[in-house]
């Protein structure tokens, strides 16, 4: 494994970062405050080439590879996690899928407009009753006169007030099980979907969440990704690359926690000196800086296995787990070093710390994490 970025992987680390610093710093906390999905910013993200990091410039896209990809989420959630998990979602499980599974008609179809960002990519798993069990779902596909009928709801799609592509799972033949799941590429205007209502979270606030119910949705049999009843296999393949976006987004919302610390230790004094001189604060920014390095080389790792087609279920997983855990370590260190102020929403920690929580739970909980990880070593 190699430590040190291509020419290219810098480049675009420093393009990132400066449109991170010059456009999305500048609104990040008033969109989180206002629970407002930053349009202008997202499509400034498809102008420069973030929408379709990853994919072939054929499909208008940019032909990076991971590591860059992780490295762009890593430089955006660093000043606007939001910003992160918006583009983690419409690459890793809507945008990548299609490319890596579709059929050529459907890169053809649906790619250009995803990859340059013209269009918004949302992935529908999640249901009232299937969280962790992504197994376990109800929505229902029948096929009719040449075409297949969804019904079912599906919660906590991210993307989901502003996407106009999405990645559905749902059951062709509830007697096969896991073999009787079925993905499907279903568009925002096909009849019977629609917009459920909106989550009102507790972070990541400038990032829509919504529900979708389909209500004899009709989806054309040719939007069928992979075949018929390998929905489970895409869906746990599309996971194994979306938690490498993911573990990179917490990478960087708490490299953006522990500069905030490490500054205002600085700035602030009491008993007569800068609070960095107590050895207590040394440890705890000491602590941060180990464990933030540690999960960003296993995301960086696991970006290099999916580059190199080797099996990176493991390292995904690894690098999820732990840069779930170090960024909500890291953030509750940045609001005590701050102390009562790190409390308000004067400083960007405490937005930060709330930002970071689900990073515990989405694309699979660190319990989830865990049963993937032990799964590999005792097999």
């Amino acid at each position: 494994m190699s430590f040190n970025f291509t020419e290219e992987q810098q480049l675009i680390k420093n393009m990132v970062r400066e449109f991170a610093e010059n456009e999305v710093r500048p609104i990040a906390a008033e969109i989180d405050k206002n629970h407002r999905f930053p349009v202008e910013t997202v499509k400034r993200m498809g102008e420069i080439g973030l929408m379709g990091i990853t994919i072939p410039e054929e499909y208008e896209g940019s032909g990076g590879d991971t590591v860059s990809y992780a490295v762009a989420v890593e430089e955006l959630a660093r000043v606007c996690a939001s910003h992160g998990v918006i583009l983690s979602v419409h690459m890793s499980v809507c945008t990548y899928p299609i490319y890596s599974m579709g059929t050529p008609e459907q890169k053809k179809k649906y790619l250009p407009d995803l990859a340059s960002g013209r269009k918004i990519g949302a992935f529908a798993i999640t249901e009232p009753g299937a969280g962790s069990d992504a197994a376990g779902q109800t929505t229902t596909a029948v096929m009719r006169d040449g075409k297949y009928y969804l019904n079912g709801t599906k919660i906590f799609i991210t993307n989901g007030g502003y996407a106009e592509v999405f990645l559905v799972l749902a059951v062709t033949d509830a007697s096969k099980g896991l073999k009787g799941l079925t993905a499907f590429i279903v568009e925002k205007g096909f009849p019977g979907f629609k917009v459920g209502q909106t989550e009102d979270k507790m972070g990541l606030c400038a990032s829509s969440t919504t529900e979708i119910i389909l209500k004899d949705c009709e989806v054309p049999a040719e939007n069928v990704i992979g075949n018929v009843g390998e929905g489970f296999k895409v869906a746990m393949k599309t996971l194994d690359g979306g938690r490498i976006s993911i573990a990179a987004q917490g990478v960087g919302l708490a490299q953006g926690a522990f500069e905030a610390a490490t500054n205002y230790s600085k700035e602030r004094k009491q008993f007569g000196r800068p609070i960095s001189a107590n050895q207590g604060i040394q440890w705890m920014l000491a602590d941060m800086a180990v464990d933030i390095q540690a999960a960003r080389l296993l995301v960086y790792q696991a970006a290099q296995y999916k580059d190199l087609h080797l099996s990176y279920s493991l390292p995904s997983a690894m690098a999820k787990l732990r840069a779930a855990q170090t960024a909500v370590s890291t953030t509750i260190k940045a609001v005590q070093i701050h102390g009562g102020i790190g409390y308000t929403k004067s400083y960007p920690v405490e937005r930060y710390m709330r930002d970071a929580k689900v990073i515990e739970i989405y694309e699979g909980t660190n319990e989830i994490q865990k049963i993937v990880i032990a799964g590999h070593i005792l097999k």
